[in-house]
């Protein structure tokens, strides 16, 4: 039986420094405005359940108005993050200054997993790209059709495709289509549950893999959340420990798929 273990530290860490940068060029996007609109239709009849790390959104609809939405446009929440990634088992030592634009629908569990999984892939950008390359955040839940993370080439093809939470088949069937690799980053309490109704829709992309967090890490992650971070990423052994003043949360990913 695979085991995941999950060490939460409430007192500040050691202070730990990642190695000099490599010479790759990093990138980060501007932050944008997201339109509250409706739950996008889905193949299924009936209302879709709330998606793993989506916040309900406080207040109705507009007043008057036929489907209950409301047209005003809302900002995002902007957090910088100052990442230090040590990955002693790819030997990739280097510092992201990031932005994420934080959706009003989405919770700080699930932004500090996009931020994980972006830690634990960033390798990539030495191994695939040769540091020639864009690691940067997408528009996540502001647009279904783009990655929650992604790995750009130079010529602008995508090498990877970074999806958190629990998509569904048919999105992830488009994403291998446009992406060398397709990595999901499963989490939360229904994850497993997910895992069963969608495992035999998944057997034929051969592009994808699929890793499980174990449920305790999402709360934990959250905690390390601030509108300016300061982050220590280190890598070993397939395990993650993310480090900050406030603590750090050591996490080991089981592969699914």
């Amino acid at each position: 039986m695979l085991m995941s273990v999950v060490q939460v530290h409430l007192s500040p860490p050691a202070s730990q420094k990642a190695g000099s940068g490599n010479g790759a060029r990093f990138f980060s996007f501007n932050p944008y405005f997201a339109l509250l609109e409706a739950t996008p239709t889905r193949d299924t009849e009936g209302p879709a359940p709330p998606a793993q790390g989506v916040a309900p959104l406080e207040g109705g609809g507009a007043e008057g108005d036929a489907g209950g939405v409301s047209l005003m446009a809302l900002k995002s929440t902007i957090f910088k993050a100052n990442l230090q990634i040590a990955d002693i088992d790819h030997g990739y030592y280097a510092d992201h200054a990031l932005t994420l634009a934080r959706h009003p629908s989405e919770t700080d569990e699930r932004m500090m997993v996009r931020l994980v999984a972006l830690a634990i892939q960033a390798h990539e950008l030495q191994d695939t790209c040769r540091g020639d390359g864009t690691l940067a955040f997408g528009a996540g839940l502001s647009d279904p059709d783009d990655p929650d993370a992604s790995l750009t080439d130079f010529t602008g093809r995508k090498r990877l495709w970074i999806e958190v939470g629990q998509p569904e088949d048919k999105p992830l069937a488009k994403a291998c289509s446009k992406a060398d690799a397709v990595v999901v980053y499963a989490f939360g309490s229904a994850a497993d549950v997910w895992w069963r109704g969608i495992e035999n829709k998944l057997t034929r992309l051969d592009r994808l893999q699929v890793w499980r967090l174990p449920t305790e890490v999402a709360p934990a992650l959250a905690e390390l959340a601030e509108r300016s971070m300061q982050l220590q990423a280190t890598v070993q052994e397939g395990a993650l420990t993310l480090s900050s003043e406030k603590g750090s949360v050591h996490i080991e990913p089981v592969r699914w798929k």
